[in-house]
């Protein structure tokens, strides 16, 4: 069939295979051009594995440092003729790439907060791969159904809002392409309460204890998490505001649990990563505005990186570089050091007072964000023939089954 982009909202519901396996193979590529990452890791578990931030670690480890990969996510293969999601056809390239290169694949599909999908991977970790030496936690979720409550599986709901008061900003209607103003509507307790319990560090922690409990950490093992801060323009949407609050919950978790690793000579780490077009930033308020603004500073001067430079650095500068660690004074690697210049935010915000309805277009560089939203699901990918008829039901052969025996197809 010919796949289009559909898009309602902030979402686009459709996803093209071939331009999915070609942002892949681009960020293969990307690591593949970079100096080996000697040190690098080498039984690698990524949770939140097909996408963003939590993809370009599991490409990174695998082609960086010749890494064996277990990715743990949550995506839909293709029904009744319809396209999987965009992180099905990514992993399904990313496999592809592996076999292709004789590194260890294997993937889980299920919900990440559930006590069998930790049981499903302690037990591949140990029949295939007897310990990891790295945890990546790259989870993103609008809910989460706690096994762990009394009855089990209360669910929670994240939320974007503001924490006090009510906050009206301009923002770009991105369908419209316009300038208009939106209201962000006050939290209560219940709600930051659940965004923290969705987005926050328990979860992570649960995951250490299984690996803890099966031994299947290795000596010197370390697990890292992600989040962002940004600048004083965005605090009142993102940082001051419910999902501010959860990544507190997120950071205040590394400490606790760096004290476990640092017995063993490992780290648990918090990486404070850039602003970069995702699912999740397209539908808060105000990001996308910054982000187009950003992008178009950082590229003029050079600077630009995506999820996979991001990565890149993250090992190869930071985690494994034979180096101590250079960490911020809450002891947070900060890769988001470029972005946070001086000179880049004034640029920034220069052009974010100039903008208009009437200018936004090429003032701040809105067509950069189009282009890499579109990229997302595998449209606009340079070299892709959308005209062409593609198959939408592709198989993840190194998908591990369900304990019945079936696929863990969701």
């Amino acid at each position: 069939m010919i796949i289009e982009p559909k898009i309602r909202g902030f979402i686009c519901v459709t996803a093209h295979p071939e331009g999915c396996a070609a942002t892949v193979q681009q960020q293969i590529q990307y690591i593949k051009d970079q100096a080996p990452i000697v040190k690098g890791p080498r039984r690698v578990l990524v949770i939140g594995a097909s996408t963003g931030y939590g993809l370009a670690a599991r490409i990174a480890a695998a082609f960086g440092s010749n890494a064996a990969t277990l990715g743990v996510f949550f995506e839909r293969p293709s029904m009744r003729g319809k396209p999987a999601s965009p992180g099905w056809y990514q992993t399904v390239a990313f496999e592809k790439a592996a076999q292709a290169a004789g590194l260890y694949h294997k993937s889980i599909n299920g919900d990440a907060f559930s006590k069998e999908v930790k049981q499903m991977a302690v037990e591949a970790i140990k029949r295939d791969l007897g310990q990891v030496d790295l945890v990546v936690y790259s989870l993103a979720a609008p809910q989460r159904k706690d096994p762990y409550t009394d009855p089990p599986g209360h669910l929670y709901k994240s939320c974007l809002k503001t924490i006090g008061t009510p906050l009206t900003i301009d923002t770009i209607d991105t369908t419209k392409r316009v300038l208009h103003s939106t209201t962000i509507d006050a939290a209560t307790e219940e709600e930051v309460e659940a965004t923290c319990k969705v987005m926050g560090g328990e979860d992570w922690e649960r995951w250490v204890e299984a690996l803890e409990e099966a031994d299947v950490l290795s000596e010197g093992a370390h697990t890292v998490a992600f989040s962002y801060i940004g600048p004083q323009r965005t605090r009142a949407v993102y940082r001051d505001g419910t999902i501010g609050r959860a990544k507190d919950h997120l950071e205040a978790t590394a400490k606790k649990l760096d004290r476990r690793f640092k017995q063993h000579g490992g780290r648990a780490l918090v990486s404070i990563n850039k602003a970069v077009v995702t699912q999740a930033s397209s539908a808060i308020p105000f990001i996308p505005m910054y982000i187009s603004a950003l992008f178009r500073v950082m590229k003029d001067k050079g600077l630009h990186e995506d999820c996979i430079q991001q990565l890149y650095r993250l090992y190869a500068e930071n985690l494994y570089s034979g180096a101590p660690l250079q960490l911020d004074d809450q002891g947070r690697i900060r890769l988001d050091d470029l972005e946070m210049r001086g000179e880049v935010q004034e640029a920034v915000d220069a052009l974010l007072e100039k903008v208009t309805s009437e200018n936004f277009d090429t003032l701040i560089h809105f067509e950069g964000y189009e282009t890499a939203f579109l990229n997302l699901f595998g449209f606009n990918v340079p070299g892709t023939d959308y005209n062409a008829d593609v198959e939408v039901d592709h198989k993840l052969e190194g998908l591990i089954p369900q304990t019945n025996g079936q696929p863990a197809e969701v």
